[in-house]
Order: C-alpha cells, then structure tokens, then sequence
C-alpha cells in the first residue's frame, strides 16, 4: 500500500533563511561557476524498482551514468503534497521516507543517505513568487525520490532537497512554480519531476508483461497525446491536459502523479523539446515515460 502525506507547514521563512544567508554567500563566492543542468521528468512506478532488475531501472543506471554531476538535486516528487504553501525541505540530513507497506523487507530497510543543501533550499523558496513557500524540516526524501535516485546516484554523494506540490492550486500554478525554479539550473541544481503521465492504480492489469503494447488502449493513447505535444514543445496543451486527449479521466484520475511534469515542462521554460529518454508501461496503465530536457 503507498500513502501519500498532505500537509499544512508553518513556520517563519524569513527567519530561517536569515540563519541560512551565511551558507548562501558562501555559495555564491564560490571560485568555478557551476555548470547549467538539464531537466529530467521520471516516470517511477512502483516503489519495487528500487530493488528490480527491469528494462526500466537498467535504463536508469545507464541514464545516470551520462547525466552531469549537479551541485545539487531538486525533486518535485507525485508522492508530497502539502496544502496551501509549497513547501522546500531544509533538512541538512533528510530521513528515507518508507511511505508505503506491504512491500518486502528488504524495500523497507533500503536507505538513501544522501547530505540536504539547505542554502539552495532557501534560494528554490525565494524563488517562489506564485505562492507562499516554507522551508520545512517536516519531511525527507519519499520514495518518488529515493527510488529513482538510487539507480540514477548510487553513490547518494550528491545533496538533494525536495520541493512539494501545493494540492490546493490547479495545473498553471504548478507550471509557474517550476518557471521560477529555472532559475536554479545555471547554479549547477538538476531539477527532476517524478511522477507518472499516466497513472491510474485502480485499473491495473496484474502480471500484465512491461512494454507499450501491454497497456490498456485509452493509456496507451493519452501517453502518446502527451509524447507528441512534448515532441511539439506545446506545453499549454500539456497544462490543459484534460483537453489532451479523450482519455484524460481515465489516464489522470487524480493529478498528483502529473503535476510534476508540469514542474519539470516550467524549469526547462525556453529549452526546446524533450528528448524521450524511456517509454514503456507497467502494469498495464502506469506510464513509465522519462524525459530529458538539456542545458
């Protein structure tokens, strides 16, 4: 079973980020310039590809080996969802977040001890102008993070923070909030949405063999909808996507799991269009689509 937390944060910003302003300087004064990343949106499924050999994850390992060493990791994960402020995790060791059960043990013992970066924690929230943010110590690294990132990072030696989805604000909110965040790319922060283009759990095929021919019809055409306006560069079809195709309802039945592609479409602003690094279902209506979009 997957659980997903939605919480309210309080707490002064302005407070923490004046304790953080020493560490930011720092930063800024830093003598090599850090390199501009690309943006990735990953398709992550099931929290069982942490410890799968599948094409998927084998892809992954591949992926991580060509990606660029950022200074930092920014997720926006399908599986934190706060209400009414975007939240911005300032741990300086963020715990492995084990949100879900009934998975095997060895899934639940895994850990991602990756270090936080609260100095561009402080910077992601001032970049935030659509809406109130908080920096938050309330939450770690969930499993739409560390999943992925232990194929893609193995090592767990680069710092990682965590950006949430404000539930209460519609899908152009989420595409602003992530044109804000772009700005964090040129101070060397890979910027990754993980979440799923399609996604709907209730109508899942079990044992249904991995591949694009194994996904129900109406899935495998709103994937394709999605991957043609990627490949089109349209991103307001993509913010509307209930108009995105006929099989909108089905496909998003709740858009936790999209929005953050719409973070990700926001932070590549002015880049051109995806590069479509993976497609391919799980379970027969899981889209496990990932995208690249480069510096």
């Amino acid at each position: 079973m997957l659980s997903r937390r939605s919480l309210v944060l309080s707490g002064s910003l302005s407070a923490v980020m004046a304790a953080l302003l020493p560490m930011g300087q720092a930063l800024a004064r830093s003598p090599q310039p850090p390199r501009k990343m690309p943006v990735l949106f990953i398709g992550h499924g099931s929290p069982m590809n942490a410890i799968s050999a599948n094409p998927f994850t084998q892809h992954l390992q591949r992926w991580g080996a060509s990606l660029p060493r950022p200074s930092a990791i920014l997720v926006v994960s399908a599986h934190w969802l706060t209400r009414g402020s975007t939240g911005v995790t300032v741990n300086d060791k963020p715990a492995t977040i084990h949100d879900f059960s009934g998975f095997p043990a060895e899934l639940h013992a895994m850990q991602y001890p990756a270090a936080g970066h609260p100095a561009l924690a402080a910077k992601a929230a001032a970049l935030v102008r659509s809406g109130q943010a908080q920096l938050t110590d309330q939450w770690g690294l969930d499993h739409g993070t560390w999943t992925v990132l232990h194929h893609l990072y193995p090592q767990a030696d680069v710092p990682v923070f965590q950006v949430s989805i404000d539930y209460n604000q519609p899908a152009p909110y989420h595409y602003a909030v992530g044109k804000e965040l772009a700005a964090l790319r040129e101070q060397g922060v890979l910027v990754i949405g993980s979440g799923n283009i399609v996604h709907n759990l209730r109508a899942t095929v079990r044992g249904a063999p991995e591949g694009l021919m194994a996904a129900r019809d109406w899935a495998q055409q709103f994937d394709e909808a999605a991957k043609q306006a990627l490949l089109a560069g349209n991103h307001e079809a993509l913010v509307a996507y209930q108009q995105l195709h006929a099989s909108a309802r089905m496909a998003v039945p709740t858009p936790d799991h999209y929005w953050p592609l719409l973070y990700a479409l926001g932070a590549a602003h002015g880049s051109g269009p995806a590069r479509q690094v993976f497609e391919g279902f799980q379970s027969g209506t899981i889209s496990m689509r990932c995208l690249q979009w480069d510096a």
